[in-house]
């Protein structure tokens, strides 16, 4: 296996970690007219975001590798930032279209990478994550009352 395959398996993992922080932040601090739907679909992300670091980890560990497992890593090597704290309901929701972009950006590389390698596998994997949040920005796009691309 490559160590450039390992490393953007990591950098999911490292994404996933900081991404499920960020969400429980969001989960207990949203407030507003939306609350009720926000802390539900916050609480749904960071249940999915715990799964998606726990199958790209275990996929690295399969592979042969090392998962990242530290939070100083995981915030060194995330493709997002950690949520700032004083984030507004819509803007929390905005910070996400936008780190799903990121993301999804990091797993085509990944992608890439497991074609070049003929692993079908994490390339599965990685689509079927890639296909997950791409169907949640459309959503979250859809509460901004913004256009998909």
């Amino acid at each position: 296996m490559s160590a450039d395959l390992l490393k953007e398996l990591n950098t999911q993992v490292s994404t996933w970690s900081v991404m499920y922080a960020k969400l429980h932040n969001y989960h207990w601090y949203v407030k507003g007219h939306q609350f009720f739907t926000l802390h539900a679909k916050f609480e749904e992300l960071y249940n999915e975001a715990t799964q998606h670091m726990d199958d790209i980890a275990e996929r690295v560990l399969t592979l042969g590798g090392e998962p990242t497992a530290t939070l100083k890593q995981h915030l060194s090597d995330a493709v997002i930032s950690e949520a700032s704290g004083d984030e507004k309901a819509e803007q929390m929701v905005a910070t996400l279209v936008s780190d799903f972009d990121a993301i999804m950006k990091s797993l085509k590389k990944g992608m890439e990478l497991s074609v070049d390698e003929g692993d079908v596998m994490t390339e599965d994997l990685l689509n079927a994550v890639y296909q997950s949040i791409e169907k949640h920005q459309w959503m979250l796009n859809a509460f901004l009352g913004e256009d998909n691309k």
